[in-house]
């Protein structure tokens, strides 16, 4: 049986507890044990599907289709282990479950209550797969003290006491501020926070305090005195210049030693960090710069495309280079040309998103690519948008657009291109939608096989024929304008097993111009680029060399 991590925050939210429990994870791996980690968020959405990019950041799909918390992204990221839909729940799938159950007569005309109902489907979900792995680490969102939250502080409350001694442990995250008109580092914060979660029943037994700069001595020996935990289990938590730096730090600190420590796991296995060593490298030591402008309708919050830029990152690491990723609103190309904004970018990156609004100039930004050789890779709708404008100016389709825009205008605009995705095959039969379902979990959703073209240049890229990427969409592009497209030098060089829906389309006469239906972001790691994004910051690199 797995023993149980638990990882909660106080004082502030947005400390970084999915960072600190990925880089744990990260460091467990080290010393050769396995891991998995789960998300378990407070919210009454019943996932973070249909919340605004701009409210939540970018909702992370997994292999098996669960549309997840973005710091889903962070474990595999971190681990490598790839996540899957039980590795996230909310208050609101956990509520949803119970009056289920309740309208099915599960529980025997009982009175439904918070305890023990609520807290016992929360255990279970925490059960779950716990025979797979060494240690469970197990995020509770939000901050102590958050009414939404006190079900599942009680069910791990509950969970620590039912499970064999020793076999949890809790970890708590706060914030110690610097108050610059006194020159001091405050822990009263902390100790409220402490104070707040052992109210409840919970006593941590390591204590990560982030900070703008180092801990001093006579503060974690406070710390530990006020906050009842042992002087070498204060972990200081400093901000770091980039994330992956994050498992070294922690090391460093001895998060990793002190959580064996608090399990009585002695003599612990020596860690083998070579691998953080490598990335820390190629983040530090890089051999250049190139500039990638990311035309999107959600630049104004940055955690919208979090895991793009990350593979971005990774792409750069893979290449030796540091890729400066610049956001750029498409907003603005609707009624301003968008060569000047254009210019003196190495590649052009147009992600996915939703409805009209910035579309026209995520046309525009793929025409600039198009006629200025400029590598550009779009995603999602940045594949559609390259198809629409392959169309219009093209194929000569003036009129091609999507049903999506005229969907939500309420009327017949465009020569739909891009239509909604009524059916589908997915393993051994056919999924069918229609566009006035509820939104929630209805996409193509999860990982799904795509056929590539022998000779094309995503083949190259992939090394392979074959390859499996994660989807999240519902719109998709007509088949049927394939040939029209491909005698104007767009290569449809990506098909789904069935050859019915495209998955990847390619200029032929351009140096890097690749459009994807799928997410490759989701699937990049630090220490294993994406092969799409690793060739796209290498083309970006090759034009830098050439201005």
């Amino acid at each position: 049986m797995a023993r149980y991590i638990f990882i909660t925050g106080g004082v502030v939210s947005s400390l970084g507890k999915g960072l600190a429990s990925a880089a744990l994870g990260a460091l467990l791996q080290a010393r050769g044990y396995t891991v998995r980690l789960r998300k378990l968020d407070p919210y009454l959405n019943v996932d973070p599907g249909t919340m605004s990019p701009f409210e939540h950041g970018e909702v992370f799909v997994t292999d098996d289709g669960a549309e997840t918390d973005l710091d889903l992204g962070h474990y595999e990221r971190f681990t490598g282990v790839s996540a899957r839909a039980t590795d996230s729940v909310s208050s609101g799938r956990i509520y949803s479950t119970v009056l289920e159950k309740e309208r099915r007569g599960d529980y025997l005309g009982k009175t439904i209550q918070v305890i023990p109902h609520v807290t016992n489907e929360i255990k279970d979900f925490l059960k779950v797969g716990s025979d797979e792995v060494d240690f469970m680490l197990c995020e509770i969102g939000g901050t102590v003290g958050d009414i939404e939250g006190l079900p599942f502080f009680e069910a791990i409350r509950q969970f620590s006491q039912e499970q064999p001694r020793g076999e949890c442990i809790f970890m708590h995250l706060t914030l110690l501020p610097w108050i610059k008109a006194s020159g001091e580092l405050k822990t009263k914060p902390t100790q409220h926070s402490v104070k707040e979660l052992r109210s409840i029943g919970i006593a941590p037994d390591v204590l990560v305090c982030r900070s703008e700069g180092p801990i001093p001595q006579k503060e974690r020996d406070k710390l530990a005195l006020f906050c009842n935990v042992r002087p070498d289990s204060v972990i200081a938590a400093q901000d770091l210049k980039s994330i992956y730096e994050a498992p070294l730090a922690y090391h460093r600190e001895g998060l990793d030693q002190a959580v064996l420590d608090a399990f009585n796991i002695s003599p612990a296995p020596k860690p083998d960090l070579t691998r953080w060593e490598d990335v820390y490298d190629r983040i530090f030591h890089a051999e250049g710069e190139v500039r990638v402008a990311i035309v999107g309708k959600y630049i104004q919050l940055e955690d919208a495309y979090k895991s793009i830029a990350e593979a971005l990152t990774h792409g750069g690491m893979a290449n030796r280079v540091k890729v400066k990723a610049e956001w750029i609103d498409a907003e603005i190309f609707e009624n301003e040309d968008p060569a000047p904004h254009l210019e003196g970018f190495h590649a052009i990156l147009v992600p996915g998103g939703f409805g009209e609004r910035g579309t026209e100039g995520k046309i525009k930004a793929a025409q600039f690519a198009r006629e200025r050789k400029i590598p550009y890779m779009g995603i999602c709708l940045g594949m559609q948008m390259a198809v629409i404008e392959a169309a219009r100016n093209m194929a000569d389709l003036t009129d091609a657009g999507s049903e999506e825009f005229d969907h939500e205008a309420g009327g017949k605009r465009f020569t739909p291109v891009v239509y909604h995705l009524k059916e589908w095959v997915q393993g051994n039969h056919t999924v069918k939608r229609k566009v006035g379902d509820d939104k929630g979990g209805t996409m193509r959703l999860g990982a799904y096989t795509a056929h590539l073209v022998e000779g094309s240049k995503v083949a190259e890229v992939y090394g392979s024929t074959e390859i499996e990427e994660r989807h999240r969409h519902r719109y998709e592009v007509d088949i049927k304008y394939r040939e029209a497209l491909e005698e104007k030098g767009m290569v449809f060089s990506g098909l789904s097993p069935d050859g019915r829906l495209p998955e990847i389309v390619e200029w032929k006469d351009h140096p890097w111009f690749i459009g994807v239906q799928f997410h490759p972001e989701l699937k990049s790691k630090p220490f294993e680029p994406h092969p799409l994004f690793a060739d796209f910051v290498r083309a970006a690199r090759d034009i830098s060399r050439l201005v």
